[in-house]
C-alpha cells in the first residue's frame, strides 16, 4: 500500500515525457515524427517574425524555439504542448530591449523564469484560473493591436528611419511617412495573408505560414522586387549551432526589471496554461500545470544562455502538431530537431525572406491571438465585466502591460468582492416560501438511469470555475442527458458562463443533451443576457429539478424512437 501511495506522489512531479514512455510504441513514433517536423515548418517563419519584431535578430527566435521547444517538451506537464517564442511576448521585450538593452532582456528572462519555477515548486500551477477571463481577453486583444501595428512599416514597406515605441506616436509616424509606402512590398504581404487563409480554408493540415513565406521568397527573388529582406536587414542568419554564453549580470538592473520579469513570468503562465487546456481538449488528455510550470521555468533560465527569448506554450503549434498527429512530448522534440537541422543545413536561404512576408504572417498571428470572436459575447454580458475587458484593452494599447493586468486584476477583485457581497440575503421563512421550495428539491424524486444530476453550490465566479471540469473528466461514464442544478449557484461571471458553454459544447460533441434548472435571478439574467439559450436550447432551461427531470424523459423517449426508426 505504501509503495503505490509513494509512486502516486512521484507520479504529480514527473514530466509527461517519462510518464508517456510506459506505454510508447513504435506507432506512435512515426506519427511524433511527421507531427514534429510539420511543426518545425510551421515554427519557423513564426520565430523569425517574433524575434525581429521585438526588435532582435531572428535568428534570436529561432535559437529560442529550439532550446525552449527541446526543454518544455522534454521536462512539461503537457502530452502534446509546443512550447518557443509568442506573440504575447512582442511587445513586452521590444520596450524591455528599448529600455534595458540585451542584458536587461536576457536577464529578466532568467528572473520570469525563476519565478515560474517557483510556481510550480510551491503548488501555484492551478492559481493562474484566479485570472478572470474579461482580463485574460482585454490584456489579449490588446497585444493583437499592438503587434499589428508593429507590422504596419514592413507590411507596406514604409522607409522610416525609427518606429516609436508608443502606439500613438507610433501611427502617427506611419501615417506621416505612408507616402513612402511601397506597391511590391504591399503586393508581397497582403499575397501571404491571402495565402496563409486559403490554406487555411482548405485544411488545417496545411502548414499555410510556411507555403506563404516560400512562395513570398521565391517570387520576390525570381522576379528580382526590390523589397527589403532578412539579408539586406541583418546581413543573414548565421549557419552552426547556437553558442552558449552566459548572459552579463549587472544588480543594478534587478530593481528596474522585477516588474516587467513578473509581467513576462505571469503571460508565461497564462498561455502556457491555457494552451495546456487546448492541448488535452484536443488530445483527450489531462496536464499537469505545475510541472508545465517548472518546464515552462527551466526553459526560460536556459533560453537567454544561447541567445533566445522567452517562451511559453504556442496555441496555434500546439493545436497544428496535435492535427498532424502528435501522440506524446516526442513530437515537440522533433520539432525542435528539425529547426535545428534548418539552421545547420539551409541558413543561407533565409536571407532571401522578404521583411514584408514575416509581416504578413504576423498580421494573421495577431489577428488569430485576439479572440475577437469573445468580445460580442462580453459586451451582451454585465456592465462589470465589460469594464473590466475595457480597462484592461485601453490600458494595454495606451499605457503598458503591466499596468493593464494589475489594474485589470484589482479592478475585478473589487467586483468579485462587491458580487459576493450581493448573494447574501436576510428573509422571513414562510409559507409561501417553503412550499414554492418543494419542485426544487431532490429528496422525493426519482433520477432514471438515462439521466445524472450535477449541482453547483455557491459563487461559480472566475477562480471557481476550473471545477466544472468534474462533469467531463469521465465522459465516457455519462449518460445520454445530463442535468445541471443551478438552485445553490449564487452568482455568476463572464467566466462562469464561458465553462458551462464548455461543458455544454463537450456534452454536446459526444451526442449528449444538456439540461440546466433551477437558476435564480442573477445567474439566470447573466446567462439570458449572454443569450445561453443557443448554447442549450430554449427548451433546455427549466425552472426547477423537477421541470428538467420532465424534460429528459421527453428527450430520451426521442432518442429512443430515433433509435427505433434507424433499426
Amino acid at each position: 500500500m505504501s509503495s503505490s501511495i509513494s509512486l502516486s506522489i512521484d507520479d504529480r512531479w514527473l514530466p509527461k515525457s517519462v510518464l508517456c514512455l510506459r506505454d510508447y510504441n513504435l506507432n506512435m513514433f512515426v506519427h511524433d515524427v511527421i507531427a514534429g517536423i510539420t511543426v518545425g515548418l510551421v515554427a519557423l517563419p513564426l520565430a523569425m517574425a517574433f524575434s525581429i519584431a521585438s526588435g532582435l535578430t531572428p535568428q534570436a527566435g529561432i535559437y529560442c524555439a529550439i532550446v525552449t521547444g527541446f526543454l518544455i517538451s522534454l521536462l512539461g506537464g503537457s502530452r502534446t504542448q509546443i512550447g518557443g517564442p509568442t506573440g504575447a511576448f512582442v511587445v513586452v521585450i521590444a520596450g524591455i530591449v528599448t529600455v534595458h538593452g540585451i542584458d536587461g532582456l536576457f536577464m529578466c528572462t532568467v528572473m520570469a523564469g525563476i519565478f515560474l519555477v517557483i510556481l510550480g515548486v510551491t503548488g501555484m500551477g492551478t492559481a493562474v484560473k484566479f485570472i478572470p477571463r474579461p482580463v485574460v481577453i482585454g490584456f489579449t486583444n490588446g497585444i493583437a493591436v499592438l503587434i499589428a501595428s508593429t507590422q504596419l512599416k514592413d507590411f507596406f514597406g514604409l522607409q522610416m528611419d525609427k518606429v516609436p515605441g508608443e502606439f500613438w506616436l507610433r501611427m502617427k509616424a506611419i501615417v506621416a511617412d505612408f507616402s513612402t509606402w511601397s506597391p511590391k512590398a504591399t503586393i508581397l504581404a497582403v499575397g501571404t495573408v491571402v495565402v496563409m487563409l486559403v490554406c487555411r480554408a482548405i485544411s488545417n493540415r496545411i502548414p499555410g505560414a510556411i507555403v506563404a513565406m516560400l512562395g513570398a521568397t521565391v517570387g520576390a527573388y525570381l522576379f528580382k522586387l526590390p523589397v527589403e529582406t532578412i539579408g539586406t536587414r541583418f546581413g543573414g542568419i548565421p549557419s552552426g549551432l547556437p553558442h552558449l554564453a552566459i548572459p552579463h549580470f549587472r544588480a543594478d538592473l534587478i530593481h528596474g526589471l522585477l516588474g516587467p520579469a513578473f509581467t513576462v513570468a505571469m503571460l508565461g503562465a497564462i498561455e502556457s496554461l491555457m494552451s495546456a487546456v487546448v492541448s488535452d481538449r484536443m488530445s483527450n488528455d489531462r496536464h499537469n500545470p505545475n510541472v508545465e510550470l517548472i518546464g515552462q521555468g527551466v526553459a526560460n533560465i536556459v533560453s537567454p544562455m544561447f541567445g533566445g527569448l522567452p517562451a511559453t506554450g504556442a496555441i496555434a503549434r500546439t493545436a497544428t502538431s496535435i492535427r498532424s498527429g502528435a501522440k506524446s512530448p516526442v513530437a515537440g522534440i522533433i520539432h525542435a530537431l528539425t529547426l535545428l537541422c534548418i539552421l545547420l543545413f539551409a541558413a543561407p536561404l533565409a536571407s532571401y525572406i522578404p521583411m514584408a512576408a514575416l509581416a504578413g504572417i504576423l498580421m494573421v498571428v495577431a489577428y488569430n491571438m485576439g479572440e475577437w470572436r469573445e468580445i460580442p459575447q462580453l459586451l451582451k454580458l454585465t456592465k462589470t465585466d465589460i469594464s473590466v475587458w475595457l480597462v484592461t484593452f485601453t490600458l494595454t494599447v495606451f499605457a503598458d502591460l503591466t499596468v493593464a493586468v494589475e489594474a485589470g486584476m484589482i479592478l475585478a477583485a473589487l467586483l468579485f468582492i462587491a458580487r459576493v457581497a450581493s448573494t447574501t440575503t436576510v428573509s422571513q421563512v414562510t409559507d409561501d416560501y417553503v412550499e414554492d421550495g418543494r419542485v426544487h428539491i431532490l429528496q422525493d424524486k426519482d433520477i432514471p438511469y438515462y439521466a445524472t444530476i450535477f449541482r453547483i453550490h455557491g459563487p461559480f465566479l472566475f477562480g471557481a470555475t476550473e471545477k466544472a471540469a468534474v462533469i467531463t473528466e469521465k465522459m465516457h461514464q455519462l449518460p445520454p442527458i445530463v442535468i445541471i442544478r443551478l438552485r445553490n449557484m449564487t452568482a455568476i461571471d463572464a467566466t462562469g458562463v464561458f465553462a458551462i458553454e464548455e461543458v455544454a459544447r463537450q456534452l454536446h460533441a459526444t451526442g449528449r443533451t444538456l439540461i440546466l434548472c433551477g437558476a435564480r435571478e442573477q445567474p439566470a439574467q447573466v446567462m439570458h443576457q449572454a443569450e445561453f439559450e443557443e448554447v442549450v436550447g430554449r427548451e433546455n432551461i427549466c425552472a426547477n429539478v423537477q421541470e428538467a427531470l420532465q424534460r429528459a424523459e421527453t428527450v430520451f423517449e426521442k432518442i429512443e424512437a430515433k433509435a427505433a426508426a434507424g433499426k
